[in-house]
């Protein structure tokens, strides 16, 4: 391998993997060398589209993984994050995982496992660490300026906005709005108060938009019907976390409202609304509000990277220097078992304990 060089490799080819794509070939020293997808000459025509010059196309990831690289993106649909990720774990290469890490928490366990007994990086694609928002909200918690966090709101939604295709069937994508955009969501609660461990969830889940013919002739022209869609579109969940904090959860794929609320956390000595990154607190007895100035939702402090570059670059740095992983596996074990609890109360009505294992 040149000096500097790092060789990558993906699995999955879909629109995801070209936002990968375009990230790498903006990173000196990064080479995309293979690329693997099940859809027989896809692979092919991606190295084609990207311009990969000399890259082998696959159609088993399992053969792709065999040759001689670095690291590999797994940007696969969610049902099939699992076994390429061990797969590619257990052949020695580094791994990007697409975000959601897993769609159950055995599988999140196994991988970070894994990973940890082969000495390999494992980070998740939550471009949202790189926000200057979020990074500027963990500031403000870590400096004690909140005090002790005891309840924090999260979530997010669109009007109109039901994906199609491998989102909405839950053969490939295990869950719907709360696997999809949900996840970004927790993640970023979740790191913002330092990753506190849940305890137990009470939630529901709802498809009122996407089984209705209305939407569906609206949204997908034809191509969809509502029994095409098999996952919910909107979910909320009441999550108890370790040192007697609560957080709550609402996201939605459409609803008949233009926002869900603000992100916003309250501790002990000040609150923080994340959305206007304005600190309330008090001063000299009187209740103050500071506005705590970002540079909207680029960058992570470098001029000209979006958040979306930062975490591909991440890992690319990350390879070169031995680790450690820029967004661990480790990270994400809780807001996996938040998700898995999501589902199994909604289904059961009732409020679920979660249990998570030793890593």
């Amino acid at each position: 391998m040149a000096e500097g060089e790092v060789r990558i490799g993906i699995i999955g080819s879909g629109g995801i993997a070209g936002a990968h794509a375009e990230r790498y070939k903006n990173i000196p020293g990064a080479r995309i060398v293979a690329v693997a997808d099940v859809v027989p000459g896809r692979a092919a025509a991606f190295i084609e589209r990207y311009g990969f010059e000399g890259a082998r196309p696959f159609s088993d990831h399992r053969e792709m993984l065999k040759d001689d690289f670095d690291g590999v993106s797994v940007c696969t649909f969610n049902a099939a994050h699992y076994q390429p990720t061990m797969d590619a774990l257990a052949a020695g290469k580094h791994v990007l995982l697409e975000k959601p890490m897993a769609v159950r928490l055995a599988e999140g366990v196994d991988m970070v496992r894994l990973a940890r007994r082969m000495g390999r990086i494992l980070t998740i694609g939550f471009q949202t660490r790189y926000e200057e928002r979020t990074i500027a909200a963990r500031r403000i918690v870590e400096s004690g300026t909140l005090g002790r966090i005891y309840y924090a709101e999260t979530g997010g939604g669109r009007r109109k906005g039901i994906p199609g295709g491998t989102f909405v069937r839950r053969e490939t994508a295990i869950g719907g709005a709360v696997l999809d955009i949900g996840c970004y969501s927790l993640d970023t609660a979740l790191h913002v108060m330092g990753n506190p461990r849940p305890l137990t969830v009470s939630a529901f889940t709802a498809d009122h938009f996407g089984k209705s013919p209305v939407y569906a002739r609206q949204a997908w022209g034809g191509t969809m019907t509502p029994e095409d869609f098999t996952v919910e579109d909107f979910g909320m969940a009441m999550i108890r976390l370790e040192g007697d904090a609560v957080l709550l959860f609402k996201i939605s794929w459409a609803m008949h409202a233009e926002t869900l609320g603000a992100s916003y956390f309250l501790g002990t000595e000040g609150g923080l609304n994340m959305d206007q990154m304005t600190v309330y607190h008090d001063q000299y007895g009187v209740g103050a509000a500071t506005t705590v100035p970002v540079g909207g939702r680029g960058g992570g402090g470098r001029r000209g990277r979006d958040p979306f570059f930062r975490k591909i670059e991440a890992f690319v740095e990350a390879i070169r220097a031995g680790g450690p992983a820029p967004i661990p596996g480790e990270d994400e074990i809780h807001a996996t078992a938040i998700i898995e609890a999501i589902y199994r109360s909604a289904a059961e009505r009732s409020e679920v304990r979660i249990e998570i294992p030793p890593l």
